[in-house]
This record gives C-alpha cells, sequence and structure tokens, in this order.
C-alpha cells in the first residue's frame, strides 16, 4: 500500500500511520537509534523493512527511550489561555525588512549560519511564509483515486490562495506547473480507477508560480518570485524507490539523481499537459516575469521552495534559473529534501551564487538519502580523491530542528509524521536556537500538525488526520441520494494555450495583476 505525506488521508493511510507510531526511529549526528515497541500493535512490513535496514547499514544502537512529559510552563500556558489562543491571529505581525531582505536570504558578505542558532526572528517568518507555499501544492492536490481529476489541483490558480487562507501572504498565482510519471520512480504518481474519464492518464500537477503584490513588494524590498514544488511519497515509498543513480546536469561536473531530473525533464508531445516538461514550463515563466518587472524598473528576486521530492526539484530549477536568468537573486528554502547530486553540483550552485538553506528534522530520514554511508563525511577526502562525482551531497546552510523540542509532539517512531512538513513548520515556528526551550509565544495553530498525521499528544485532544473532505467529498443530491459532485467549472483542468497570456500581456490588455485574463481555465 502506498502512503502518501501531507494530504487529506483515507482511512488506510490513517491506520497504517498510526500502526508506524509503534516504532521510535530517531536518528541524530552520532547515527543512534532509539525504537520502543509497545506490544499493542505491530509495525507494517514496509517500515519494518526500512528501520530493519537502516539498523543494518548504519549499526545503530538500540534503547527504550524515556517519556518526556509536556514542560509544565507551556502546558499550563496552553490549557489556562486556550479560550484566548483561539481568539488570536495564527502569524505574528510583518516588519518591514526591505532593506534587510538581502541579509535574510544569504545575499551578501554575510554568512547565514550566523542568523539560524540562534534563529532571527524575521528569517523564522520568512521559513514559514514559504513553508505555508509548500503546504499549499498539498492541501490543494486531489489525492482521491476515485475522482475524474485525481493528480490535479481541487481549485483554479485564481482561487487557490482564497481557498487555503493565504491571501495574507500577498502574492498572486501566475501559472501552474504540470510533471510526468517516469518508470524510474512509479510510485510518485496519482492516477484516478476511472481511466476512461480521467482528466489526464500521465501528469499531476506539480506546482505553481507566484509573485508577491505591489503592498509584499513594498515590505519585502523587491519584487519576489515564488516557484513551489510538490513533494510525494512517504520515507518507506522513498527508500525503496531512490535508484541512486547520478546522471550529468549543466555543463560541468555536476551530477543529480537520475529520478529527480526525469521528472523534472520529462516530456512528450502527445499529452494534454506536458507538451513541454515542468522545467520548461517554471523557466517560460519566470523568465517572462522577470523580463516584465525589469522593464518596469523594478528589483527581482527567485525564491523557490519545496518539501520532499519537492525540495530535490527546488534545487534543480534553481540551478537552472541561476544559469539562464542574468543577475538574478536565486534562494532556495527546503523542507525534509534529500541530497540531490554530487559535490560538484553543490559547488557549481555555489558559484552560480544560489542561496540554499535546508530545514531538516533530526528524526526525519528523507534528507540522509540517497546515499545513507556514503554521504557528506567522505568530502574529508576530497583532496585525496578528486571531485567523488559518485557520492551525494547536500547544498547550503541547515536548520537542524529536533522533535523533541516541541512539548506538543509525541516520542516514538511515526515516520510520516517526522517527514510531515507541518511538523516542520510547528517546529520552525517555536525554534529559537539549540540552547533554548521551544517558543511559549509561538503563534502557528498546533491543531495543523495533525492535519495528515498523529505527532500531537493525545492530551491536546486535537483529532488524527483531521484534514479531509465533508463527508469524504460525497454530498446529498436534491433527490436525498450520496452523490460525488460536480466540480465547479473554473476548477477543472484545461491545457489552456498559455501563449494567450502572453501576447494579451505584450498588447498591454491585462490590469496590473495580469492574472485574470483566463478566468474560467488553467494556464499550464
Amino acid at each position: 500500500m502506498q502512503v502518501i505525506c501531507n494530504h487529506l488521508p483515507s482511512a488506510a493511510q490513517s491506520g497504517m500511520a498510526r500502526t508506524g507510531a509503534s516504532t521510535a526511529l530517531i536518528l541524530n549526528a552520532r547515527q543512534e537509534v532509539v525504537l520502543d515497541r509497545p506490544q499493542a500493535a505491530k509495525p507494517s512490513n514496509r517500515a519494518s523493512r526500512l528501520a530493519e535496514s537502516v539498523s543494518h547499514l548504519l549499526h545503530l544502537h538500540v534503547e527504550a527511550p524515556p517519556r518526556a512529559n509536556l514542560l509544565q510552563s507551556h502546558w499550563k500556558s496552553y490549557s489556562d489561555d486556550q479560550d484566548q489562543k483561539h481568539s488570536t491571529p495564527t502569524y505574528s505581525p510583518k516588519e518591514v525588512i526591505a532593506e534587510k531582505w538581502r541579509e535574510i536570504h544569504g545575499h551578501c558578505s554575510s554568512d547565514l549560519d550566523r542568523l539560524l542558532d540562534p534563529l532571527h526572528p524575521w528569517l523564522r517568518r520568512e521559513i514559514v511564509k514559504y513553508g505555508e507555499f509548500a503546504q499549499a501544492t498539498y492541501d490543494a492536490f486531489d489525492f482521491d483515486s476515485f475522482s475524474e481529476y485525481c493528480g490535479s489541483s481541487r481549485y483554479s490558480r485564481d482561487r487557490l490562495f482564497e481557498k487555503l487562507g493565504l491571501t495574507r501572504n500577498g502574492y498572486t498565482v501566475k501559472k501552474y506547473i504540470y510533471a510526468m510519471s517516469n518508470i524510474d520512480m512509479p510510485s510518485w504518481l496519482e492516477r484516478s480507477h476511472l481511466v476512461d474519464t480521467t482528466w489526464s492518464k500521465d501528469s499531476n500537477w506539480m506546482g505553481y508560480v507566484a509573485v508577491s503584490d505591489d503592498e509584499e513588494t513594498r515590505r519585502i524590498g523587491r519584487r519576489d518570485i515564488v516557484v513551489a514544488w510538490r513533494g510525494t511519497v512517504a520515507p518507506s515509498e522513498w527508500y525503496e524507490d531512490m535508484q541512486r543513480k547520478l546522471e550529468r546536469y549543466g555543463q560541468g561536473d555536476a551530477k543529480v539523481e537520475h529520478g529527480f531530473l526525469n521528472i523534472y525533464t520529462s516530456k512528450i508531445e502527445s499529452t494534454r499537459y506536458n507538451k513541454c516538461s515542468a522545467s520548461e514550463q517554471v523557466m517560460k515563466e519566470v523568465t517572462r516575469l522577470v523580463q516584465w518587472y525589469r522593464e518596469k524598473g523594478e528589483e527581482v528576486s527567485l525564491t523557490i521552495t519545496g518539501h520532499s521530492l519537492g525540495g530535490a526539484l527546488a534545487l534543480l530549477n534553481a540551478y537552472e534559473a541561476a544559469s539562464t536568468i542574468p543577475n538574478l537573486p536565486v534562494s532556495v528554502i527546503s523542507f525534509g529534501a534529500p541530497r540531490v547530486g554530487n559535490i560538484a553540483f553543490r559547488d557549481e550552485l555555489h558559484q552560480l551564487g544560489v542561496k540554499t538553506l535546508r530545514v531538516v528534522v533530526k528524526q526525519d530520514i528523507v534528507p540522509r538519502m540517497p546515499g545513507l554511508v556514503l554521504n557528506e563525511s567522505l568530502q574529508k577526502f576530497d583532496e585525496i580523491t578528486g571531485s567523488l562525482e559518485w557520492v551525494y551531497t547536500h547544498c547550503g546552510a541547515e536548520l537542524k530542528l529536533d522533535v523533541r523540542s516541541s512539548p506538543f509532539l509525541k516520542r516514538g517512531f511515526n515516520l510520516p509524521g517526522f517527514h510531515s512538513l507541518e511538523t516542520y513548520l510547528h517546529l520552525a515556528d517555536g525554534f529559537l536556537g539549540s540552547a533554548t526551550t521551544f517558543r511559549s509565544d509561538a503563534r502557528r495553530d498546533i491543531a495543523l500538525v495533525n492535519k495528515a498525521c498523529d505527532m500531537l499528544v493525545d492530551e491536546l485532544r486535537i483529532p488524527h488526520f483531521w484534514y479531509q473532505l465533508e463527508n469524504k467529498g460525497l454530498v446529498r443530491n436534491a433527490h436525498g441520494r450520496w452523490v460525488k459532485p460536480t466540480r465547479n467549472p473554473e476548477d477543472i483542468p484545461s491545457p489552456a494555450n498559455s501563449e494567450q497570456d502572453v501576447h494579451a500581456l505584450s498588447l498591454g490588455t491585462q490590469t496590473q495583476d495580469h492574472d485574470h485574463v483566463l478566468k474560467t481555465q488553467y494556464v499550464v
């Protein structure tokens, strides 16, 4: 059975994640593992194989962890002020960072690492903002295999942020991105069981391009183009499907994981949504937006975000953008992303000026893949062995979070929970520094953690896997029968010709936001 992280869960997926909660896998810098096996449930075969394989590969130490209670100060504060918290905003006030954005994103002489521990509050808010852009790709994705639109976004680009409550961030979605499946990573694509009526047999919605509005642009000091990439499968699928085959990328010695590159570059002329690859789709739109705003005399930046596989695609996207668009500040903020390429890829990204911040959770195993054994530890021999083109390595600065730092999260083995983007955002929102406790005045809603997992302690009484369509998407019709509803016409995916948008823009017929030309169609 395939397990999908961060989406509308089915009962089977809920049960599988609860089963996975029976074993605790905590990986740290010393490669130690802690396992706790209650007698009530047995782990799934796949989770068992994963934990056993990781233990054998790394010779991990096994012991029973102590159960940590909620810190009294946090629990008392949460209990006493629960009603008050429910009536307060879930986000912090926005500061004007126009004069500091280059420092916050690492585009200056200062080292980004110095802002991470302790974590600068302005950087924390930027991390959460871009993390929510990545989370939107899960929240809007149609995972229902009985839906004729399975694999698409449930909302049109004009309604995406409105439906997900993200309009407060001050960005407008300009384009949707689609990617193909391929034989090398077969389990990432979602397909409908309704083969004859499916909207697309070979493509999935994979993310979007957005741009800051005028008000947000003034606050952050530049016109910011955002690309958000959707992640895919749970850690168990990562472990089994990772090909660990490096393929040349770019003009130098850089090599990247074969499966990631195929998803990013695959296209087939006969398809509806991938006549152009994901790479071509995103680069055409980013190039258009950069040209449009530069001609207006504005400073432009590109920030690319993604979780899991989305973080890997973000790095490929950043490499291409920095290579093809001169003098464009390019940043990557990824969450739970695997290693993507070799040492030469990392070095070329650095030479291109790409600034990368990787947010990782200590207990999440995906950032340790591919190359569980042969990884960054071999770089110390670089002068002797050369570039080690066959060794995977991470890029950029790292913000390391720990599940054990939050008094609101369960201890124990929970691979989907450790890897969940909502877990990441909760930990980032509460992180002050490695030497301090969890932030007591963190604003982000704690209940979000349990949207697609069961990581919150039971004392909080937040249901597990609560984020789902009412009645699993069924509605009662006028005759009293429960049926699947038809989609709102403007939310039905359609492979509209994006050249219409470009042509209208060139004629100056669009509005200032120039994103309302195709009100009832997707632009692909």
